[in-house]
C-alpha cells in the first residue's frame, strides 16, 4: 500500500529497495564508451601537437610553431564555455540523452578533419584554418559532453552506488588518456622521424573518428534518466528561465563546482604537456616519455572507481577532494624538479604519482557536482561552472608551461599549479557532505520534485509520474471548484 503522495513544494522523499532498472547496463556502458571516445579525440591533439606542429604551423623556429599549435589548442576551451552556457540548459530541457549523441558526433568529426587536413606544403593557410575550425567543433561538443555525461551516469545510478557510477566519467576520460598517450607512443616509436612528421600522427586521429560511430550507436539506444523525465514533468521552464534560475537560487553550488574542477590545469599538465616538458626540460627522448606515461595513467584508472566506490561508504567530502589537493600541493615542486634527473625510471615515477593524487581528486568530484544541484537546473549549473573554469585554467596549461619553460623557468609550472590547487582547498572546506548510504530518490537532496514513498516496486520514474498525475489532478479539481 502507497502513502499519499506530496506535494511539489515538499523534500524529496526516500525510496527503500530500490530495484536495478531493466537496461541499467546499457545505459552505463553508452555513458562510458562516449566519454571515452570525446576524450581520446580531445587529448590526443594536444600529445602529437610537438610532431605535426612544423608541417600545419611552419615557422622559422619549432618552439614558435609548437606555441601556435597550443594556440589552437586552446581555441577548444575558449569554446567550452560558450557551449556549456548555451547548450547545458536543453539538456536540462529536453534531455542528457540527446546531446550526449550530438557531443560525440561533433567531437569525432573534428577529429575527421584534423587527421584528413593536407599539410601547410600542399594546401597553404587552409591546412591551420582546418585545424581552427575542427578545435571550435571539438570544443562545443565537449563543452556540452562532461555535464551531460555526469548528470547521466549519476541519475542512472541505483542510490548507493552513485560515488562509483559518477567516477566512471573520470575513469573513461582516464582511459582515453591512456588511450591517446599509448596511441602516441605507437606512432612515434614504430614510424622513422620523417614518415611520422609525414602521415604517421595522422592515424590515431582517423582512429578516434571511427570511434565515434560506436559512441553514437551506443548513445542513440540508451534510456533518457529517470531523473530527468521526472523534473520535465514537473517543471516545463524554457532553457533561458533555467538558466536565470541557476544563477539567481544556487551561487554557493557553482563556485563550489568551479573549485571542484579548477585543478585540472593539474591535469592537463600531467595529461598533455609532461612528456613535451620532459623533452624540453631534461632531453629524453618523446617516445620514451609517453611510454612512461601509459604506465602512470594505468595507476590513474586504478585509483579514480575505487575510491569512487569507497566515497559510497565514507562519504564524499571526507577524503576527497581534500585529500586529493593536499597530495598536489606537497608533491608537484619536488616531482618536476626530480624530473631534471635523468632515467626512464625515474620518469614513470614523476608521471605515476602526479596520476595517484589526481585520481583521488578526479574519483568524486563529479558525483558531488551532481549533488549540489537539483535535476531541474543540474546540467547548466556543472556547466556553467565546470566549462569557464575549463577554459581558463585547463586549455592554457600547455600553453602556460611551455611559456615558462620558453622564459627558462621551467619550476615555475610547478608554482602555477600549487597557487591555483590551494585557492581550491580553501574551498573545499566549505563544501557540504553530499554522499549518503540511504537510498534517496533524488540525487541532490535539495531536489523538491516528491515522490511516492513506500513501495518498493515503484521505481523513482513511474513514482514522480504518478505523483505529477495526482498534483495536476488536484490543481484541476480546485480550478473546478
Amino acid at each position: 500500500m502507497t502513502s499519499a503522495p506530496r506535494t511539489a513544494s515538499e523534500p524529496a522523499a526516500e525510496i527503500t529497495g530500490r530495484p536495478v532498472r531493466k537496461g541499467q547496463a546499457r545505459n552505463l556502458l553508452a555513458g562510458t564508451v562516449g566519454h571515452f571516445v570525446e576524450w581520446y579525440d580531445w587529448y590526443v591533439y594536444g600529445l602529437l601537437a610537438a610532431v605535426f606542429s612544423s608541417q600545419i604551423f611552419p615557422s622559422d623556429s619549432p618552439f614558435a610553431s609548437l606555441i601556435a599549435a597550443f594556440l589552437t589548442y586552446a581555441i577548444g576551451f575558449i569554446v567550452r564555455p560558450l557551449s556549456g552556457i548555451i547548450l547545458s540548459p536543453l539538456a536540462d530541457r529536453y534531455g542528457r540523452r540527446r546531446i550526449l549523441s550530438l557531443a560525440v558526433s561533433g567531437m569525432a568529426l573534428g577529429a575527421l578533419i584534423i587527421g584528413l587536413t593536407p599539410p601547410f606544403a600542399v594546401v597553404g593557410y587552409l591546412a591551420p584554418i582546418m585545424f581552427v575550425v575542427a578545435r571550435i567543433l571539438q570544443g562545443i561538443s565537449a563543452g556540452t559532453e562532461g555535464q551531460s555525461a555526469i548528470a547521466f551516469m549519476v541519475e542512472h545510478a541505483p542510490a548507493n552506488r552513485r560515488g562509483l557510477f559518477g567516477s566512471f566519467t573520470n575513469m573513461a576520460s582516464g582511459l582515453a588518456t591512456l588511450a591517446a598517450t599509448g596511441a602516441a607512443a605507437i606512432v612515434t616509436s614504430a614510424f622513422a622521424p620523417d614518415v611520422l612528421a609525414s602521415w604517421g600522427w595522422r592515424i590515431p586521429f582517423i582512429v578516434g573518428g571511427i570511434l565515434g560511430v560506436a559512441g553514437l550507436v551506443l548513445r542513440a539506444r540508451s534510456d533518457e534518466s529517470p531523473e530527468f523525465e521526472a523534473s520535465a514533468m514537473a517543471e516545463q521552464k524554457s532553457a533561458p528561465k533555467k538558466l536565470l534560475e541557476l544563477l539567481r537560487n544556487h551561487p554557493k553550488a557553482i563556485l563550489q563546482t568551479a573549485a571542484l574542477s579548477a585543478p585540472a590545469v593539474a591535469y592537463y599538465t600531467w595529461a598533455t604537456f609532461l612528456p613535451t616538458y620532459a623533452n624540453l626540460t631534461s632531453g629524453r627522448d618523446l617516445s620514451s616519455t609517453l611510454a612512461g606515461s601509459v604506465i602512470g595513467l594505468v595507476l590513474l584508472v586504478i585509483v579514480v572507481p575505487t575510491c569512487g566506490y569507497i566515497s559510497d561508504r565514507l562519504g564524499r567530502r571526507k577524503i576527497f577532494p581534500i585529500v586529493g589537493a593536499i597530495g598536489m600541493i606537497v608533491l608537484f615542486f619536488p616531482l618536476l624538479l626530480l624530473l631534471q634527473t635523468p632515467g626512464f625510471w625515474i620518469y614513470v615515477l614523476v608521471a605515476a604519482s602526479g596520476w595517484v593524487v589526481l585520481g583521488i581528486w578526479q574519483s568524486v568530484y563529479p558525483t558531488i557536482q551532481a549533488e549540489l544541484f537539483p535535476a531541474a537546473v543540474r546540467v547548466s549549473g556543472i556547466g556553467f561552472a565546470h566549462q569557464i573554469v575549463i577554459a581558463v585554467f585547463g586549455g592554457t596549461a600547455p600553453l602556460i608551461a611551455a611559456a615558462f619553460v620558453g622564459a627558462g623557468n621551467p619550476m615555475g609550472v610547478a608554482v602555477y599549479m600549487i597557487v591555483v590547487v590551494t585557492i581550491c582547498l580553501i574551498i573545499y572546506f566549505t563544501l557540504p557532505e553530499t554522499g549518503s548510504r540511504a537510498p534517496r530518490a533524488t540525487v541532490s537532496a535539495t531536489d523538491s520534485i516528491s515522490v511516492v514513498a513506500d513501495d518498493p516496486a515503484v521505481t523513482v520514474s513511474d513514482a514522480r509520474r504518478r505523483d505529477t498525475r495526482a498534483s495536476r489532478d488536484r490543481r484541476a479539481v480546485t480550478t473546478e471548484q
